[in-house]
């Protein structure tokens, strides 16, 4: 394959989009079995607000995340992104991870090559094969065949953008250069990344873990004939940001427990939760271990806030495995 060449060096810290914000009155929305949210229509404000926030405050990107079937309201997040594209200047925008079995891959190939355009050539296609059963029965879609239907939209998609300036009638234009990123930290999902990825982006993965997946990835890459440092990594972190560990942890627990509806003690292993100060040494951490760029999903609907204070204390770590290092690499600059 040809190199993908990055859209902009990331660096430094990712902000992923929180869900819509939840809400009280049900007279908004009319009566439901469960939770009622308030939900922004007929404006694009709040995504405007919290983008554009998030890059002011440090974010080099912004990220969202995508459920076509969930437990509360999520917007789609390739449209989200094209608000969020308008709404920044620098940042890169993309998927964090848009599951790839779910959709058809001719419609992601143009979708994604539009954004690449709308955006300036900031957007990244992170994808994944997902893990809730539920959303693949109610899309009418296998759940146990994810992972060849991933395989064969990971090749869908780059036949697609390859028509671009070829012969024939129909052929997708105009179709830039779209870096993926691979999500997952399984067998399958680091041999797809280190075979046909230009990124990987484990979820809910501990430092020294990451580390040890690292190394295997660089090592299938090498057996591939590609090079070690051929698919540049990054993380998403989960933080909960608040002056007491144990408030913050199990605040952060429990808003866990409730956007995946699995028990709270589920998450205890994967949150970083405490003062900002500890939440950015865990950030610096994943550098150390060889992240190019941590996307933090702050784990409450405050998440501006919490990563506003974050990314301050990142700022403040100046060491050289911390904001400057980070800042100077390009999370996908070396492609696929």
């Amino acid at each position: 394959m040809p190199p993908v060449t990055s859209p902009m060096a990331t660096g430094r810290l990712g902000f992923l989009l929180p869900p819509m914000p939840p809400l009280v009155s049900p007279r908004e929305n009319g009566p439901t079995s469960g939770t009622t949210f308030r939900h922004p229509f007929g404006s694009t404000a709040w995504v405007t607000s919290l983008a554009s926030s998030a890059e002011d405050v440090g974010a080099a990107g912004v990220w969202a995340t995508d459920h076509l079937f969930w437990g509360r309201p999520a917007g789609e997040c390739l449209t989200t992104l094209a608000v969020a594209a308008a709404a920044t200047r620098v940042a890169t925008v993309g998927t964090c991870v848009l599951q790839l079995p779910l959709r058809a891959p001719a419609a992601v190939a143009k979708e994604a090559a539009a954004l690449q355009v709308l955006s300036g050539g900031r957007f990244v296609l992170g994808v994944g094969a997902g893990s809730h059963p539920g959303e693949y029965d109610l899309a009418d879609v296998s759940f146990h065949t994810r992972g060849q239907r991933l395989d064969a939209g990971l090749a869908a998609l780059r036949a697609a953008w390859a028509t671009a300036g070829g012969p024939g009638d129909y052929r997708l234009e105009p179709a830039p250069t779209v870096p993926i990123w691979v999500g997952g930290s399984s067998p399958a999902a680091l041999r797809r990344a280190a075979t046909v990825g230009d990124g990987w982006v484990p979820l809910f993965i501990g430092h020294e873990e990451f580390a040890a997946a690292l190394g295997r990835l660089r090592t299938t890459a090498l057996e591939a004939g590609r090079g070690a440092d051929a698919v540049p990594a990054s993380v998403v972190m989960v933080a909960a940001v608040g002056p007491d560990v144990a408030r913050a942890r199990a605040a952060g627990t429990e808003w866990l427990a409730a956007l995946y509806g699995i028990p709270a003690r589920a998450f205890a292993r994967h949150l970083v939760a405490g003062p900002a100060g500890y939440c950015a040494e865990a950030a610096a951490r994943y550098v150390e271990a060889g992240a190019a760029h941590v996307a933090v999903l702050v784990a409450a609907d405050d998440a501006l806030d919490q990563f506003r204070a974050l990314a301050a204390a990142y700022d403040r770590l100046g060491t050289p495995d911390g904001p400057a290092l980070l800042g100077a690499r390009d999370v996908a600059g070396v492609g696929a």
